[in-house]
This record gives structure tokens, sequence and C-alpha cells, in this order.
């Protein structure tokens, strides 16, 4: 399991990052007035599987929340990711349906 505090949130580079032994994972995002579009999933093939890439994207999820911004995610790894966790649609955008 992934640690919050492990999660940084690069806003230079607009980018969530973990850094997994010398790798690192990370989401490219954009922020638009109250929303955050999540626009690509990169983990590098050393620290690649299901388990790792869901619980970074809790994590980021979870950052997002206390954040009080809603989620609009463009990227197919992680419409799918929303789609298999129902608890995180009431972050989307009024309208959205994935």
């Amino acid at each position: 399991m992934i640690d919050a505090a492990e999660l940084i949130d690069n806003d230079f580079l607009r980018q969530f990052e973990i850094k997994v032994d010398n790798d690192l994972a990370k989401i490219e995002y954009s922020l638009q007035d109250r929303k955050i579009f999540l626009t690509k999933l990169i983990i590098p093939v050393a620290i690649k599987d299901d388990a790792f890439s869901d619980d970074f994207l809790k994590v980021v999820f979870e950052n997002i929340d206390e954040r009080n911004l809603s989620v609009v995610p463009t990227s197919p790894e992680i419409a799918k990711f929303v789609r298999r966790n129902r608890q995180y649609k009431s972050m989307l955008p009024v309208g959205l349906r994935i």
C-alpha cells in the first residue's frame, strides 16, 4: 500500500509523482477552475502491476478530494479505474458520465 506522504504534487510539471526505488510513477494533469483533468498515467515497466496502479490512483483521488476539486479523467486507464471504483464517481463534474 502506498502512503499518502509518498505522493508529491509537482505543480511546476503539473503531475503527481511517487518514487519507487529508482523509478518514477506519475499522473499528468491540467487544472482549470475547480476541475482537475487527469490526462496521462505513466507507470514504469519495472513496477507495473494492477495493484500498484490502483493504490497510486487511490492516493491521488484522496488528495484531490481533500482539495474539493472535481475530477475529469481523460486517460482511458484512469476512466477504467473510476468505473471499477464507484466511490469516486461522486467526484466527477455534474453531467459527466463514464
